[in-house]
């Protein structure tokens, strides 16, 4: 694309061409274009040469780099970055390379992020995005442990903070304390980014299912109809029930492979957010208070929070305008 105050655009060339071809003199086209003369006769040259193909714009990478770093150096050094992970200070020393170097050849190869690769297989991690709503969601579950009454270690001492955990938990068949679990249920649109999150007491089957049921009815009153739902292989989401749940609405379960987690990593990195900006951003002197946060949390992550992937724009503007392109 030309710079915003290029003189010519693909459409000037062709306009400087035509009062050329026409028969009025190159310098005197020029002058009225606001061009020199030589910039006049470049276009000119280049459209008889290759046609209309020559009046638009060529990369300006050079056909060849004499000095460019040996493919099986690359190679060496993108393996290096692999199997063991070291950086352009590490790598340079082993190859007797400048670190500069080092990295430019991590940045070509795109290695030079250590949060772009497969850490245990150190392949770069395919990206994806779904190209409307609807067309897969992701789903997920955060364990969290709950918050005693009166609050936890986050608020008070840890001697006193045990002291009242003991005071506060439900006793066990055998008469030990336990304080429990919270399980968070989250759903997420893969193009959107919409989000629908629940915080529950148990992820069995009857759990996952019904809040799938309240999930997909959450995108259905925005307007989203859900084609496939994306889940790990936990065993609630490999049971007959939530099978028959999804199958009822007309969806495609989908489960990741294995130990794959990036596979669902929409909704991992959703759950890593709400780790860091609802559950520890303060202290909560209750679980119930954490978990009323919760839904005022998932309102301003959709509405109001900027997410990097949209262009700094919230979730709730891809739902409402889908094609929009966001840099």
């Amino acid at each position: 694309m030309p710079h915003p105050n290029a003189r010519l655009t693909v459409h000037g060339r062709r306009l400087l061409v035509d009062r050329v071809r026409a028969g009025r003199p190159v310098a005197h086209v020029a002058d009225e274009m606001g061009i020199s003369r030589t910039t006049a006769h470049k276009w000119v040259r280049r459209w008889r040469a290759e046609g209309d193909a020559g009046l638009y714009d060529r990369p300006s990478r050079p056909h060849t780099t004499p000095h460019r770093t040996p493919a099986d150096v690359e190679a060496r050094i993108c393996d290096l970055r692999r199997e063991r992970k070291l950086g352009p200070a590490r790598i340079g020393p082993i190859l007797g390379l400048p670190a500069s170097t080092i990295h430019r050849v991590l940045t070509r190869h795109h290695l030079n992020r250590l949060r772009w690769m497969d850490r245990p297989t150190g392949q770069v991690i395919r990206r994806y995005e779904r190209s409307r709503p609807g067309e897969l969601v992701h789903v997920d579950i955060k364990k969290l442990g709950n918050i005693p009454d009166g609050g936890g270690h986050r608020i008070m001492p840890r001697q006193q903070a045990g002291a009242n955990r003991q005071a506060t938990t439900s006793a066990r068949k055998g008469g030990s304390p336990v304080i429990g679990y919270s399980f968070i249920h989250t759903a997420v649109d893969d193009h959107s980014r919409l989000a629908y999150s629940e915080a529950l007491t148990d992820e069995r089957k009857e759990t996952a299912a019904e809040f799938w049921q309240r999930a997909n009815a959450f995108f259905a009153a925005h307007g989203i109809t859900v084609e496939r739902v994306l889940t790990d292989n936990g065993s609630c989401y490999r049971s007959r029930l939530f099978a028959q749940t999804l199958h009822a609405a007309g969806i495609v379960h989908k489960r990741t492979r294995p130990y794959r987690p990036q596979t669902n990593g929409k909704v991992e990195r959703l759950n890593r957010t709400l780790l860091d900006e609802w559950a520890y951003v303060r202290p909560y002197s209750s679980n119930a208070e954490r978990t009323d946060a919760l839904a005022e949390f998932i309102h301003i992550y959709n509405h109001h929070r900027g997410h990097t992937a949209l262009g700094g724009r919230p979730p709730i503007s891809r739902v409402n305008n889908p094609a929009g392109q966001y840099s």
